[in-house]
């Protein structure tokens, strides 16, 4: 892949999610530096300990759409919190973001069995307002991914082969495989393949 030619990303954390370590016009400094186009700053919604509260995101309107001539998306990773695939931000407020992400994340999800957890995605999967089912193979719960990108297909939401997973620090033993298995999924059922490269970023060395 020629990585010079990647003009987005739109899976990248502030410093107001938590656990990442730059601004939002820190961020878009070095997006500019990389020739990049789009970018989306999707903090993490309240059922991650340490990340962002309502309010944070009902304020967005005031930050600029533009800065360093990158044009931003700001929106949310909100969270799946349960095999019944309920999330932790409601739609009136998910209406005023320009992108939004779901996902699971061990620090706020119920575990339930494969199916249920299956189910719960493809019911996110399935909400009109959702865009993008974040790291669907990393491993964070046991799924089964051939209905999930069927539903995927069905409901015209992206689905995310991100980098981070599969760094060995982060110690998830599956992850290559289930992306793998996705991979070959998307391609047999003709689903586009969006892959985020994305650092997410924690610090930004500039």
């Amino acid at each position: 892949m020629d990585f010079s030619k990647i003009e987005l990303d739109v899976h990248t954390h502030t410093l107001a999610s938590g656990h990442a370590f730059s601004t939002i016009q820190e961020m878009a400094k070095a997006a500019s530096e990389k020739g990049l186009k789009f970018l989306g700053i999707t903090e993490h919604t309240p059922g991650i300990p340490g990340s962002c509260e309502l309010i944070y995101f009902r304020n967005l309107h005031v930050v600029p759409r533009n800065m360093y001539g990158v044009n931003l998306l700001l929106g949310a990773e909100i969270n799946i919190l349960n095999p019944d695939g309920t999330l932790d931000i409601d739609e009136s407020l998910m209406e005023k973001l320009d992108l939004r992400i779901a996902g699971i994340h061990s620090l706020c999800y119920r575990w339930g069995t494969r199916e249920e957890n299956t189910a719960g995605m493809i019911k996110a999967i399935s909400h009109p307002l959702i865009d993008i089912i974040s790291h669907p193979g990393d491993g964070t719960a046991d799924l089964e991914f051939e209905p999930i990108v069927r539903a995927a297909k069905e409901h015209n939401t992206l689905l995310e082969i991100n980098n981070s997973s599969l760094k060995p620090i982060r110690n998830k033993a599956t992850a290559r495989d289930n992306n793998l298995e996705i991979l070959r999924l998307c391609k047999r059922y003709e689903l586009p393949v969006f892959t985020l490269i994305s650092p997410r970023t924690q610090v930004l060395k500039l």
